[in-house]
């Protein structure tokens, strides 16, 4: 089925998330690896990759992007903008969340975690790379992976799909604008030419060329796109594994001589989710909306669009920059993390829910 047809049904997450999703963390962990090993045993192949630019847009690192990203937006159906105003008010919660605090409250917290909190144990020539880092993981919400987050809470499949669209639509046009803003609020120097040509390498071209496919996949019947999805899915998956193979062979170096960098970016990022995602749920109460709304409501801000955000930091800052490395530990923390979020939220039901049930016997 398609994702705007799939049914509402509890199911458990080994069965709702392919090997790859399930494992990604384990994935990421092995690319760590396999990547430090490559780049300490074969610099010059990595050296090659990486002066193979045009306009600071790395080619090989730019067709990855577009494997792991074209996949992902076939799933957004754009004409499911029609259905936001069934459930204005979690959609509301939505962007509130998505737009009005994630970005700078991950801001906040990369000051003062990266340039206070830890600054003594972070390398000083990193610490913007870091910050910058931290800001592009947070400014674009997760299009893909919050589909299964949400069938693994019984989400409202219609409110998913809206929300993913409103939001992508709302990206082509807020991104570079939020991420230039936070970054010169930040002291940042912001290459705005090469910020706005990851937004139209990365966002625009690949969401028409993926409604595109999608129209013309349709047009042949559910059983292709369907199957279409599922053969392109481990590719999109393994292209970003490749990709982090490339970062960490040239962070490997900078990774051995303080391996304590990557426990220490996760905690802003871990904290982050778990306050967007309680703000998310907790104002999905408040305005009365019910559990399969508020579900997918918090878990689309909880979670980012970290190949967006990863394509994003290695065109504006490098390979070899802190930036590239703290959208790595995005991906790195996000299925763990996730998945603990998806269990208070199916664990809390019937504290959510109790209000109105409270009504209805008072009534």
């Amino acid at each position: 089925m398609s994702v705007a047809s799939e049914p509402v049904t509890r199911t458990s997450s080994a069965s709702a998330m392919s090997v790859f999703e399930r494992y990604l963390t384990a994935w990421v962990l092995l690319c760590i690896v396999a990547g430090i090993a490559l780049g300490h045993f074969a610099p010059g192949v990595f050296q090659a990759i990486g002066r193979m630019q045009v306009a600071q847009v790395n080619l090989p690192v730019g067709l990855l992007i577009w494997v792991m990203v074209i996949p992902m937006l076939l799933k957004v159906d754009f004409g499911a903008l029609g259905q936001v105003r069934r459930h204005w008010r979690g959609m509301s919660v939505t962007l509130f969340v998505n737009w009005a605090v994630k970005p700078f409250s991950m801001a906040l917290l990369a000051w003062l975690f990266v340039r206070q909190v830890f600054a003594q144990w972070l390398p000083a020539e990193q610490l913007d790379g870091y910050v910058a880092g931290l800001i592009l993981l947070a400014a674009a919400p997760c299009t893909a992976m919050v589909f299964v987050w949400s069938r693994l809470t019984d989400g409202d499949p219609m409110f998913t799909l809206s929300q993913v669209a409103l939001n992508d639509t709302i990206m082509v046009f807020a991104f570079a604008p939020i991420v230039g803003l936070l970054l010169g609020l930040s002291a940042i120097t912001v290459p705005w030419d090469t910020l706005l040509l990851s937004v139209v390498l990365y966002i625009v071209i690949p969401v028409i060329l993926a409604q595109v496919w999608r129209r013309a996949l349709l047009r042949q019947g559910q059983a292709a796109f369907d199957a279409t999805l599922a053969r392109l899915g481990p590719l999109s998956i393994a292209a970003l594994l490749l990709t982090l193979v490339l970062l960490f062979a040239f962070q490997g170096e900078a990774i051995m001589r303080q391996p304590l960098v990557i426990a220490l970016l996760a905690v802003p990022i871990l904290i982050q989710v778990l306050f967007t995602s309680s703000l998310a749920y907790w104002l999905n109460r408040k305005v009365g909306e019910k559990h399969g709304i508020a579900g997918p409501s918090a878990l689309i801000g909880a979670s980012n669009f970290f190949e967006l955000a990863v394509a994003a930091a290695i065109s504006l800052f490098g390979f070899q920059s802190g930036a590239a490395l703290a959208t790595v530990v995005g991906v790195l923390i996000e299925v763990p993390v996730m998945l603990l979020v998806v269990r208070v939220v199916n664990r809390s039901r019937d504290w959510y829910e109790r209000p109105a049930r409270d009504a209805v016997s008072r009534a």
